[in-house]
């Protein structure tokens, strides 16, 4: 049998592709562009921006999500340098093959204790804990539906379609909408709702109880991502479900050490059994490389001083209180939703990316624009996450910044109550 011969002319140009893939982003004001930013130790919120140039500038991160300033704290960092020191940098393998050490079965005893669950299981990101875990439940439960909140994160969307199984949207937050759901489906049939505790884009927070109640009466598994809450509320950390008392109604915690806890990876909280099918199901917790001991350790410890840091919370809540307060005085359109997350509606891309640029490289203030397809076309923002660290002059520069650029850009601003 003859090969075939292709035509010169008829050969795909792979590379003109990329560049109107990439072009489009750039007409369209979506073009994301990586800020080397370089933290130095202690000195959190302030970084160093390495400019294009070659040149360093002196910045304030206003959008990271090392919420309380644990990826700083003397506590974490002493744990990382002894494990270190102990053991070396890497694990050496996955957790099925030399790479479960004593400091992993440590973490997850504390994130055991922290959701009050019978188990834990440490992933290498939160992300890849929802994709796994979500991808996995049909594996355990043959005829598995679920039923997703429509503002799912993406590792979620990524896990509920990977699975395979049946699978209903309910619009966000909206119960009536889930009950007509579950109601149309097999009253046999095994399902699980999924949902978030704290949407990061809005920072509106899920309807935890009432979702609970639905589940109990059409006999429903819950599944709840805290990724944005660890570490913030509850107690002593335990998210919004031990906040407001309803963790032991939870079968499923997803939760993440990139944030609150200032470190890395992500982890399931949840019964013995549940835990011990998902990791020998999981193919995306079998096949790869286990976190190093040292980020275990790290993880560890501030999980632990966080179970009684509560002074800490308050006072980021305090701190997030008072930033909303200044913004909303100045008219700017923000979501208050009583969360920890400030977003600031722009409302087009173009002139979201300019503010980031012109706060980055005229005040010395590092805030990422927040572009479709993070957030639908419309609603492009800005959004702050202010920790304890900030100072009041770091929020005076903010402030006067944004009042500044919205007068600039020519941007509308909310009418002022009373």
């Amino acid at each position: 049998m003859g090969a075939f011969i292709v035509a010169k002319e008829t050969l795909v140009d792979y590379t003109a592709k990329l560049d109107v893939a990439l072009d489009r982003l750039h007409d369209e004001g979506r073009y994301r562009t990586f800020i080397d930013i370089e933290r130095k130790r202690g000195k959190f919120p302030h970084a160093v921006w390495n400019r294009p140039d070659g040149t360093e500038q002196d910045v304030t991160v206003w959008c990271g999500n090392d919420y309380l300033g644990m990826g700083q704290h003397p506590v974490v960092l002493k744990a990382m340098r002894e494990a270190l020191d102990a053991t070396g940098a890497g694990s050496g393998g996955t957790r099925n093959i030399s790479g479960t050490t004593v400091y992993h079965k440590r973490l997850e005893a504390e994130l055991a204790d922290l959701h009050g669950k019978g188990a834990a299981l440490v992933f290498t990101s939160a992300y890849v804990a929802n994709d796994a875990t979500l991808s996995t439940l049909p594996k355990l439960f043959p005829g598995l539906i679920i039923y997703s909140d429509a503002l799912n994160h993406a590792s979620m969307i990524e896990g509920v379609r990977r699975n395979g199984g049946a699978k209903r949207i309910f619009r966000h937050n909206d119960m009536d909408h889930l009950r007509e759901l579950l109601a149309a489906d097999d009253p046999d049939a095994p399902k699980v709702i999924a949902f978030e505790s704290v949407y990061s884009m809005d920072g509106d927070f899920g309807l935890i109880k009432e979702i609970c109640d639905l589940a109990d009466e059409f006999n429903a598994l819950t599944y709840l991502d805290e990724v944005h809450a660890v570490g913030m509320y509850g107690p002593r950390g335990g998210g919004v479900s031990e906040r407001d008392g309803l963790a032991d109604r939870i079968d499923i915690i997803n939760g993440t050490l990139g944030k609150a806890y200032g470190v890395m990876g992500g982890y399931i909280a949840a019964s013995d059994k549940m835990c011990d099918a998902v990791r020998s199901y999981a193919p995306g917790f079998i096949f790869t490389t286990s976190i190093a001991p040292a980020v275990a350790a790290g993880a560890a410890a501030s999980v632990a001083y966080l179970k009684t840091a509560q002074s800490l919370r308050d006072e980021h809540q305090e701190q997030a209180r008072i930033l909303k307060m200044r913004l909303k005085m100045m008219g700017l359109p923000i979501l208050d939703h009583g969360s920890h997350i400030i977003p600031v509606m722009v409302g087009d891309p173009v002139h979201t990316k300019s503010i980031s640029d012109m706060l980055l490289e005229n005040y010395g203030i590092y805030a990422q624009p927040i572009n479709y397809p993070t957030v639908p076309r419309g609603t492009e923002r800005l959004r702050f996450t202010p920790s304890p660290l900030h100072g009041g002059k770091d929020m005076d520069t903010l402030v006067q910044a944004m009042d500044q650029l919205w007068a600039h850009c020519a941007l509308n601003r909310a009418e002022l109550a009373g």
